[in-house]
């Protein structure tokens, strides 16, 4: 009788262990935590964010597109030459559009005169012919200023393959040495202007300047 009553406590103290509920509990608790570890990593293609910006695996760097690489390139072209270093005492630069106005009042200029000399003497024609000329001082193109003498001498070369004449002057502003390369200089606004849209048509840049 002892030995049945004794089982009997042995089965009800293994049963008392880990209720049902608790089991049950632990189960779905690592259901989701699976769950979460497999959306997480993309496993489950319905859980998968669509309006993200997806890796292209085939992507490549452009040759050259390094943001370092072209700021450098542009501040070392900057630092090579400078077309606006002009001694204000002696020289002004011109504007295009004040220099299109001058030249288009030389020609017409031209034009009165030369209507004028089919019925004016010849003394009255050749006076009249002055006023296409700089009243004072003369013209010149501007093509660039360089800290190198080796580089407006290479601006100069330039210059001769495209059947221009240049010279380069050598001036002090503000402690620093330019080398200026310069055409002319030109008696008319109408010849600068002509240069000047010959230089443009072959990729050269020039500043009128008119000499005081």
């Amino acid at each position: 009788m002892a030995t049945q009553r004794n089982g009997r406590q042995a089965v009800r103290n293994g049963g008392s262990g880990i209720p049902g509920w608790g089991l049950f509990l632990a189960g779905v608790v690592v259901g989701l935590i699976v769950m979460g570890i497999v959306a997480h990593k993309g496993l489950i293609p319905s859980l998968r964010r669509n309006d993200q910006p997806q890796a292209n695996p085939n992507a490549v760097a452009a040759h050259g597109s390094s943001p370092g690489i072209a700021a450098s390139s542009a501040t070392s072209s900057a630092s090579q030459f400078d077309f606006y270093k002009v001694l204000p005492e002696k020289e002004v630069v011109i504007p295009n559009a004040e220099l299109s106005a001058m030249a288009k009042a030389e020609q017409q200029k031209a034009a009165v005169a030369n209507n004028a000399s089919t019925s004016a003497p010849a003394s009255a024609t050749a006076t009249a012919s002055t006023g296409t000329s700089s009243a004072s001082g003369g013209y010149v193109l501007q093509v660039g200023a360089f800290p190198k003498a080796s580089d407006a001498e290479a601006m100069k070369a330039k210059l001769a393959l495209q059947g221009f004449t240049a010279h380069v002057q050598a001036v002090t502003l503000d402690g620093q040495v330019w080398n200026r390369v310069r055409i002319g200089p030109f008696a008319t606004a109408t010849k600068l202007q002509d240069v000047q849209k010959q230089l443009a048509a072959a990729g050269i840049h020039g500043i009128p300047l008119k000499e005081k």
